[in-house]
């Protein structure tokens, strides 16, 4: 997305392509810290913020990718530092404003499965606003 649409929305009852990616990379974390116990706390405080997403100086394309990388390498790291023998350990978290459980395996699966959605979107988001998204690499 060019950097200057990324207060773009393609109606007015959704987030903005910015607030869409800072979404989407806070879920990453949170999704994966239940899924693996990872305790990165200068990640996690940035993250885990309430305003987190809503942050002004969040908004512009080269903080939107700062956050998104950070997310992924919070997420590799704590993946390939995971304990996999613990992947059916059942985690309940009441940070999603409700109580819920999973096993670790399912809060992996539901980090997967959430940002498949958001890549999804993402390509609507480019669509509409005109943009040719890139090809997919699946083959």
């Amino acid at each position: 997305m060019p950097a200057d649409k990324y207060s773009f929305r393609p109606v007015d009852s959704v987030r903005t392509f910015a607030g869409h990616m800072l979404h989407f990379s806070r879920a990453n974390v949170a999704l994966v810290t239940f899924a693996t116990g990872a305790q990165n706390k200068s990640v996690q405080n940035i993250f885990f913020k309430p305003t987190f997403e809503e942050s002004p100086t969040a908004q512009n394309k080269d903080s939107v990718v700062y956050y998104v990388n950070m997310s992924y390498d919070f997420v590799i790291n704590a993946i390939k530092n995971a304990d996999f023998s613990k992947l059916n350990e059942v985690v309940t978290t009441d940070m999603l404003r409700v109580p819920r459980s999973a096993t670790r395996l399912g809060w992996l699966l539901k980090a997967f499965e959430h940002q498949t959605h958001h890549r999804g979107q993402c390509t609507v988001y480019l669509r509409v606003a005109g943009i040719h998204p890139p090809n997919e690499k699946l083959f």
